[in-house]
């Protein structure tokens, strides 16, 4: 991970790995769950990582706070949560690549809660950054970061790519 003008970069290793620490976080903190459940897009990868790792079953709910790199003044959820078995699990790991505001993991919690269909117990959350600004405390991450820099993870290319250039290749 290499520091530049207060942002930082990360190659596909490094995402990995950091990852991979958080996993072992929550195994050595001893808490049992029973549902994986990711914010797309940034929880994707650490919410398919984590069901593989866990053995767990994923479930993904859609949810959007920012147009590029504004942040947007309301939060947008899709209308229900995509999984795979029958019922969401009743204690819930959250996960997401970070916590910045704070505002998208404190909504979604709010909003499971008013889903009584879910029958969710217990929720916790587990994100990679954990940034100063935020207004919500995660109960897992990797790295706290007092600064609150911009993160530049390695599938961030993909955000600018043309579709019609890279057919020319």
């Amino acid at each position: 991970m290499s520091d530049t003008q207060s942002d930082i970069y990360l190659s596909w290793a490094e995402y990995d790995e950091k990852i991979e620490q958080l996993a072992v976080k929550i195994y050595r903190s001893g808490w049992e769950f029973n549902q994986i459940l990711c914010l797309a897009r940034g929880g994707l990868r650490v919410g398919d990582i984590f069901s593989r790792i866990f053995n767990k079953p994923l479930a993904i709910l859609s949810a959007s706070s920012y147009d590029d790199k504004v942040r947007r003044p309301r939060l947008t959820f899709a209308k229900s949560i995509s999984m795979t078995t029958p019922t969401l699990g009743d204690k819930v790991l959250l996960v997401d690549d970070l916590v910045d505001s704070g505002m998208t993991l404190g909504q979604t919690i709010v909003w499971l809660n008013e889903h009584e269909h879910y029958d969710v117990s217990e929720i916790r959350t587990a994100v990679i950054w954990y940034k100063a600004v935020s207004i919500y405390v995660p109960d897992f991450y990797v790295d706290y970061l007092p600064d609150s820099p911009w993160i530049h993870q390695p599938f961030e290319k993909y955000e600018h790519m043309d579709i019609a250039k890279l057919a020319q290749k």
